[in-house]
C-alpha cells in the first residue's frame, strides 16, 4: 500500500468520507498533503471545493510538493546574444521571471541557461553583451528562481591546453541536502579518441572545486546538449561508445552515472533498436525514451512515420530496461512528414515533451495515446529546454551572490 492509499484510507475509517474529512482542520489537511507526491495532491482537489482551494492557495505553496510548471529555454537575439524564456505546462501566470532580473544587472550582460535540477537553475553568465571567443570569462552561477536567491561559483581549476570542456551540469536533491554540486565533464580535443577524461565538481558544502580522472573502462562521448538526471547520489547522462569500424548511427549508446566525490563510475547499456532522445525521473523510476523514424514511398506521396518508445530502469542491479509504451505519434496528427523528437519526460504522469522541427512544443499522452497540450514557443530558440519545478523552501539560504 502507497502514502496515498494509506491516507485515504485513514480518511474513510469509522465514517463516511464526506464526514471524515470534515472533521480535519486546515492545518492537519496540509501536513498530510505536504507528504504525498505532486500527482496526490493535485488528485485530491478533486475531493471537495474546499480541498481545491486550499490547494490552489499561494499562501500554501511552500508546504505542498510541487510538479513541473514548464520550461525554460534560450533564444538567440540580434547579435548573437542570449535571452531567456518560459513555456508553461498550465498555460497560467508565469511562476518564474525568466530574465532573471535579480542577478546583478551592472556586472552580468549576458546570461546563458544551462541545466536545471530540482527548483535550482545553472547559468553560465557573462561580463559583455555578447561573447566574442572561447577566451571570453564567464562565472557560473547557481540561483533559486522562485525565491530569487542565488550563489556565484569560484573559478573551476585552470583548464589544460588540449582540453575542453564537453558539458556541464547541475546535481541538487532537497530531500537529501540543502547543498548542490555543479559538475564539468572534459574530455582532449587533439587526436583520434575524442571521449571523456575526467571531471571537475564543486561541492556548495566545501565551496571548492575537485578534480578527477575517468574511470570509465571504456571509451565515451558523452552528449553535450541532452538533458542529465540527479537520481540515487549519481549523477546519470548520456554518451555513445567510441567502437572502431561502427558508424554513428549504429554505435552503442550508453548510460554513464558519476557519484558526487567523482569516484564511482559506472555504465549502463541502452536499448538498442531506436535513436536516443531523452532521460527523465518521473514516479520514483528512471525512464529512457527512444525513437524510430521509417519513410514509406507510394505512387501518391512519401509518408514518414515517428515510433516513439517509452523505457523503464525498474532495477539499477540487474541493468535491464522494461518496455513500458510504444505509440507512432504521427496517425493522430495526420501528418505524414515531420520528423518529432522527445525532449522530456513528465515527472509525475505518463506524458512526454516532443517538439517538431520548427514547431511548437506538444505534450504527449503515452498511456492514452493523444495529444493534451501545445506549448507556444518563441522563434530562433537555442532547443535545449530545462524543466523547472518551484522550489519555495529556503534552498541556498547561505547565498553570498545578493
Amino acid at each position: 500500500m502507497d502514502m496515498e492509499e494509506s491516507s485515504m484510507k485513514k480518511l474513510r475509517q469509522d465514517s463516511p468520507p464526506a464526514t471524515a474529512a470534515s472533521l480535519l482542520t486546515d492545518d492537519l489537511i496540509l501536513e498530510v498533503l505536504s507528504h504525498l507526491p505532486a500527482r496526490s495532491v493535485r488528485r485530491f482537489k478533486c475531493v471537495s471545493t474546499a480541498w481545491r482551494d486550499l490547494i490552489a492557495d499561494p499562501a500554501h505553496r511552500k508546504k505542498l510538493p510541487q510538479t513541473l510548471a514548464g520550461f525554460l529555454y534560450n533564444k538567440y537575439k540580434p547579435g548573437g546574444a542570449l535571452s531567456g524564456h518560459f513555456a508553461s505546462v498550465s498555460g497560467g501566470a508565469l511562476p518564474v521571471d525568466p530574465s532573471l532580473h535579480f542577478l546583478q544587472p551592472n556586472k552580468f550582460k549576458y546570461i546563458a541557461l544551462e541545466d536545471t535540477c530540482n527548483g535550482l537553475l545553472l547559468c553560465a553568465c557573462y561580463n559583455k553583451e555578447t561573447p566574442d571567443s572561447d577566451k571570453d570569462e564567464y562565472r557560473h552561477v547557481v540561483c533559486n528562481p522562485a525565491t530569487e536567491r542565488w550563489i556565484e561559483l569560484p573559478p573551476p581549476p585552470q583548464a589544460l591546453a588540449n582540453r575542453f570542456y564537453s558539458t556541464t551540469r547541475l546535481a541538487f536533491d532537497p530531500a537529501v541536502s540543502s547543498h548542490f554540486h555543479v559538475l564539468q565533464f572534459w574530455q582532449t580535443i587533439s587526436g583520434v579518441e575524442n571521449c571523456a577524461r575526467g571531471v571537475d565538481i564543486f561541492s556548495s558544502q566545501t565551496g571548492a572545486w575537485i578534480h578527477r580522472d575517468s574511470e570509465l573502462f571504456d571509451k565515451i562521448k558523452l552528449f553535450r546538449r541532452t538533458r542529465s538526471v540527479f537520481f540515487g547520489g549519481m549523477l546519470h547522462l548520456v554518451g555513445r561508445l567510441n567502437t572502431i569500424n561502427v558508424d554513428k548511427e549504429s554505435a552503442l549508446m550508453v548510460l554513464v552515472q558519476v557519484d558526487m566525490e567523482g569516484k564511482a563510475w559506472k555504465t549502463i547499456h541502452l536499448p538498442i533498436g531506436s535513436s536516443f532522445e531523452a532521460i527523465g525521473l518521473s514516479q520514483g523510476c528512471l525512464y529512457y525514451a527512444g525513437s524510430t523514424t521509417q519513410t514509406h514511398i507510394s505512387k501518391k506521396n512519401i509518408v514518414q512515420a515517428t515510433k516513439i518508445t517509452l523505457w523503464c530502469l525498474e532495477n539499477h542491479d540487474s541493468k535491464e530496461w522494461v518496455l513500458k509504451h510504444s505509440a507512432s505519434i504521427n496517425e493522430p496528427l495526420g501528418i505524414i512528414w515531420v520528423e518529432f523528437r522527445v525532449f522530456a519526460i513528465h515527472p509525475d504522469c505518463n506524458t512526454l515533451f516532443l517538439v517538431p522541427i520548427g514547431g511548437d512544443m506538444l505534450a504527449y499522452d503515452m498511456q492514452h495515446q493523444k495529444f493534451v497540450d501545445i506549448l507556444n514557443l518563441e522563434k530562433d530558440n537555442v532547443r535545449v529546454y530545462l524543466p523547472y519545478v518551484p522550489l519555495f523552501s529556503e534552498a541556498l539560504a547561505d547565498a553570498d551572490g545578493q
